[in-house]
């Protein structure tokens, strides 16, 4: 993940960083009815082992200037349909991460 994403405008500099798009988008890929929970990659099982925990376990964010691409690892409640849950969990994530950092999600 990149550290962060600054935009100047006539006050200063606001700075977003990545972690901070990643928590939105994991707490708005939770509100989705279907999903269980999200699923940590290799290296977050190995982070995990030496007692590093992380907030964004299931998800890894690029953020540019002024677009970001977000990868979630999901795991879905047995009987949905994981097409429509999926389907949901992107739309309420690009949805979110837009409205709160006003960046452009190009991928989810």
């Amino acid at each position: 993940m990149e550290e962060n994403t600054a935009a100047v405008n006539d006050i200063g500099t606001v700075k977003i960083a990545s972690d901070v798009v990643g928590t939105i988008a994991v707490m708005a890929a939770q509100e989705v009815e279907g999903i269980f929970s999200m699923s940590g990659g290799f290296t977050d099982d190995i982070a995990e082992k030496f007692g590093m925990k992380s907030s964004n376990k299931g998800i890894k964010v690029q953020v540019g200037e002024t677009e970001a691409a977000i990868d979630l690892y999901l795991i879905v409640d047995y009987g949905v349909k994981i097409p429509e849950v999926c389907s949901a969990a992107q739309e309420r994530v690009k949805n979110a991460v837009e409205t709160m950092t006003g960046l452009k999600v190009v991928e989810v």
